[in-house]
């Protein structure tokens, strides 16, 4: 691919995203308890990788071996160029993941929490140790032989196993035993010595004595390893009998998945033998075996961080932080009434959005209640709410997608729990996944029909709302609430939106909106106005929307980007995208919140939506959006925009070769945590409007100046929140630090009411 390309592979771009999040499990600013928090997210994002995008790729390949394959539509790789790309990179990765481990282990260990070494036991420990053995596991275990009578067996996707060549007693031939490390055992044992608490592994103290099982004399090489296997399953098979349950064909799937084929094998230590007899069992090649040093699972990581959470060791965590509360008498329903609302989570709290349903559940002049739902709590208190306004008579439809992947069961059991409430449940489109994060409360009084729409980024999910950064726009707009009930009458009847004005409906009113927007910039650049774009997101690979950016930037429009994860649009490659600009935030939580900003010179149009510029959230799904027109609510994501492109602490930069550069404040500059910054930025949102003046007409200033906030939150808390999935940095240590650049500025032309607190003096000091 030549250098001068703008664009980047997806799934490389992803495992650069997976580095920035390996990155914070070694980053010194990063308290030690949050760091093994990383290491185990790393983890688990890698299993989901391989699991999804590489056995989708195995797939793939495997059907076109031999003919003429389609090729990615960006860097113009096949499948098998794509697999083999992946793998070194994988093992670069694992190389870095096993330094930071043990390197987590001596820190930990100056904390008083110390791994048990099973090669370095005393003759203490190792009495202690092998009558635990004995007594504990060697009881539960169930040791299987491979040879010319007994099959091999079946091996669970991500389950650890005791490997061991054996030496035949009366023979030169070699045979395989295996054990089983059931996830169903306690996985971590504690013990306290010498003022210390030692932490050890089961599946290590198996692996010591496996002479015990099998025979001293027996074993020649002895190790543990994982199987990873696709969970790529396809709905469309199971659609082929339509009289058969929907809900059964998913459950029938879920099991399939169980069995896919094997695309990773993880092994420690090195065992060559165990491993090539593995390999040709599982039909693997030795590329996609992987030897590490760090253990084969990294999700240890969270019981031993709740250990030392218990123990009372606080500055290991970070500061506790909480999600801020409205006033006792707040009623979210009035003042929607009043004025349209925008929540910001985490900063702020997802109750008052809760109490409004439970409030529309007992209202006599709300019909109906439709809702959209992706991914829900275990204990879900927005369900529990939707079945209560049922029970009470409301007609509650609810749009539950089965195929949220990894969440297909709790939704399954989500959908008959609301069906057997008396709620309609529906199930989407054959075609497409309904990812679409939209509620609409519908009220019948003497006037006519009126409603209450809610529009969001983020799923309906208590516990991530406390994890990931999201936005919920909330709005009595009477023309919004008709674009919602005709999405929702679309939904139900599987036909997509094509007609929208103020709501974006993918996939046909979506990326098509936000193409004429650019152009509209383009437009204004060409004519000489200081237009400019900021666009933030999780991940973008769609090519339509990458073009159109060269395009921008060739026309001097100032673009500034915020991608968390997947980017494959390149940064700064001269002629092509100079005035882009890409940064990824990492912090302690998940930033998942999209904003797209997009100003020509004379005004600032912005959305908020549930989908990203990934080619699969912009032609493959319904995704919704809307564009947010009050200059108060304007003004509050114009902030936030500012406060993230002035981040120098938590913010990576894209270098045109694609890699990224940590953003560090320049010498005398104050450090900017967005993250943190946002509960001050946010302090007396809930009753700003209450305070605030009659709105007055205020002449526009183009050029305001970065938001500067303060790092730590001032929110009360009991315990602070664990970094759900990734949350990320990425590292390149050739290169030197550089200052975070200035922001081009986002300009709101509407009128605008004074406002108080920290987010009003702000907005106040811009526009003088």
């Amino acid at each position: 691919m030549s250098e001068e390309s703008i664009f980047i592979n997806r799934e490389l771009s992803w495992l650069d995203f997976n580095r920035r999040v390996l990155v914070l499990g070694k980053d010194k600013n990063v308290p030690l308890a949050e760091q093994l928090k990383f290491l185990a997210i790393y983890g688990s994002n890698l299993d989901e990788f391989f699991m999804v995008r590489v056995g989708s790729l195995q797939e793939r390949a495997n059907l076109m071996r031999g003919k003429k394959e389609k090729r990615e539509n960006k860097t113009n790789m096949t499948a098998e160029e794509q697999l083999a790309a992946i793998m070194p990179k994988t093992a670069q990765l694992q190389e870095d993941c096993d330094k930071y481990y043990a390197k987590s282990l001596e820190n930990l260990a100056a904390c008083g929490y110390r791994k048990v070494d099973f090669d370095k036991l005393s003759k203490e420990d190792e009495h202690f140790w092998k009558k635990y053995f004995q007594s504990e596991l060697f009881p539960i275990l169930s040791p299987q032989i491979v040879d010319s009578r007994h099959p091999f067996p079946f091996l669970r996707n991500k389950e650890i196993y005791l490997g061991v060549l054996l030496h035949e007693k009366h023979t030169s031939e070699h045979t395989l035993g295996i054990v089983p490390i059931s996830s169903q055992m306690e996985r971590m044992h504690f013990v306290r010595k010498d003022n210390e608490t030692c932490f050890a592994l089961t599946e290590e103290l198996v692996l010591h004595y496996a002479a015990l099982i099998f025979g001293k004399e027996n074993v020649q090489e002895k190790c543990l390893f994982r199987v990873t296997r696709n969970a790529d399953i396809d709905v469309k098979e199971g659609m082929m009998d339509h009289d058969i349950d929907y809900r059964e064909i998913m459950a029938d799937l879920l099991k399939r998945r169980r069995k896919l084929a094997a695309v990773r094998l993880q092994v420690i230590p090195a065992a060559p033998q165990v491993a090539q007899l593995l390999c040709s069992r599982l039909e693997l090649t030795h590329k996609r075996v992987f030897v590490q040093k760090s253990p084969l699972d990294l999700s240890f990581f969270y019981k031993l961080t709740s250990r030392m959470e218990s123990d009372g060791h606080p500055e290991l965590f970070y500061t506790p932080a909480r999600p801020m509360l409205p006033p006792q008498d707040y009623d979210l329903a009035a003042e929607v009434e009043k004025h349209d609302v925008l929540l910001s989570y985490p900063y702020q709290s997802i109750r008052p959005f809760i109490a409004m349903l439970k409030k529309a559940a007992q209202d006599p002049d709300v019909i109906s209640i439709k809702m959209t739902l992706y991914r829900m709590a275990r204990e879900s208190q927005i369900v529990q709410a939707l079945v209560e306004a049922a029970e009470n008579g409301k007609e509650v439809v609810a749009l539950v997608e089965l195929r949220a992947r990894f969440d297909e069961q709790n939704n399954i059991d989500w959908s008959k729990h609301l069906e057997e409430a008396g709620c309609t449940v529906i199930y989407g489109f054959d075609d497409y996944k309904v990812h679409s994060k939209l509620t609409l409360i519908t009220k019948k009084s003497a006037h006519g029909y009126s409603y209450i729409t809610q529009i969001g980024t983020g799923n309906y999910n208590e516990k991530t709302s406390e994890l990931y950064t999201d936005y919920s726009f909330i709005t009595a707009d009477l023309g919004i609430g008709e674009e919602a009930s005709n999405v929702f009458q679309n939904l139900a009847v599987q036909k997509l939106t094509e007609e929208s004005e103020k709501m974006l409906v993918a996939p046909l009113r979506f990326k098509s909106v936000l193409l004429d927007e650019m152009d509209r910039v383009i437009n204004a650049a060409r004519l000489g106005r200081p237009a400019s774009m900021v666009l933030k997101n999780n991940s973008i690979s769609d090519r339509d929307i990458i073009l159109k950016l060269e395009e921008a930037s060739c026309a001097g429009v100032r673009i500034d980007m915020i991608v968390r994860g997947i980017c494959c649009v390149r940064a700064g490659v001269p002629g092509k995208t100079e005035n882009l600009h890409i940064r990824s935030l990492v912090g302690r939580y998940l930033e998942h919140g999209r904003i797209y900003s997009f100003y020509d010179g004379v005004n600032t149009r912005i959305y908020i939506a549930s989908g990203d510029f990934l080619t699969r959230n912009t032609e493959c799904r319904v995704e919704v959006g809307v564009r947010v027109e009050d200059p108060v609510l304007k003004e509050k994501l114009d902030s936030i925009l500012r406060l993230q492109l002035s981040d120098n602490v938590n913010a990576r930069e894209m270098q045109p070769d694609g890699s990224y550069q940590k953003v560090k404040p320049a010498p005398g500059e104050p450090l900017v945590n967005s993250q943190m910054g946002m509960y001050d930025l946010l302090r007396d949102d809930w009753t700003a409007r209450d305070k605030a003046p009659a709105p007055a007409s205020v002449a526009e200033t183009p050029k305001p100046q970065p938001v500067k906030a303060p790092e730590k939150p001032a929110a009360p808390a009991k315990a602070a929140p664990q970094p759900a999935r990734p949350a990320e940095p990425e590292e390149q240590p050739a290169q030197p630090e550089k200052a975070a650049p200035a922001p081009m500025p986002i300009v709101v032309t509407e009128s605008r009411p004074r406002r108080t607190g920290l987010l009003g003096r702000l907005l106040e000091r811009f526009l003088k």
